[in-house]
């Protein structure tokens, strides 16, 4: 498939003024979500949303499966990310740590397009910001085995069409909760990550023609 989408779109896409974040982002959060009072800050932390054309000049996104022997999230899909050290000057340079120090990627060979609003994530207590970047060509990963089981690219038209979404049921610490989840090449893509992609989706679908947006809807 040739690319519907381009990293003009993108662009726009994050500079929306005015965009309801918190409505896009419940179309795909578990219902409830684990919130409990804290007493302490949050601990910031940063992701990359890592974007790269293939040949035909179709957009594509990264996705890790994170090692299940990890203390958190193990075994989970997720962008390359993790908590701000001291060293790292802004949240974006704590994304590109990450990304080179999990899948390989250095930092020079990204071009950093934009960002959206933190995410919080209850469980770990992390305020989570969302750092998206561009890479020219094919990316030729080298994932850390002690973080990484696997990397896996998740294509943004993908992303816009509804045979990718489900819901299940799971009981989570005693209560049923309700999980929207992409799937994904095999894998349930949740949580957080799946609230970050969703408000993606929707501001590319602010973004995007109507002819797009149609052709994609019966795909």
């Amino acid at each position: 498939m040739t690319g519907l989408i381009s990293f003009d779109h993108v662009s726009a896409a994050l500079a929306l003024d005015n965009f309801d974040s918190a409505k896009a982002r419940q179309l795909m959060a578990p219902v409830p979500r684990g919130w409990q009072k804290r007493d302490t800050p949050p601990t910031p932390a940063a992701v990359m949303i890592l974007i790269f054309a293939d040949a035909p000049g179709r957009l594509s996104l990264v996705l890790t499966l994170r090692n299940s022997e990890l203390r958190g999230h193990s075994g989970q899909v997720s962008f390359p990310g993790g908590r701000q050290d001291p060293q790292d000057s802004s949240l974006t340079c704590t994304a590109l740590r990450e990304t080179y120090e999990e899948i390989g990627i250095r930092s020079d060979t990204l071009r950093i397009l934009g960002g959206l609003p933190c995410v919080y994530i209850p469980t770990s207590h992390f305020d989570v910001a969302p750092i998206v970047a561009r890479f020219d060509g094919g990316p030729a990963f080298a994932p850390n085995p002690a973080e990484v089981a696997e990397i896996f690219s998740f294509g943004l038209d993908e992303l816009l069409q509804p045979g990718y979404k489900r819901v299940e049921t799971r009981r989570i610490r005693g209560i049923d909760v309700r999980v929207p989840f992409y799937a994904v090449h095999g894998h349930k893509v949740w949580g957080a990550t799946a609230i970050m992609l969703s408000e993606l989706e929707g501001r590319l679908r602010r973004v995007l023609p109507h002819c797009v947006l149609h052709s994609l809807a019966t795909l």
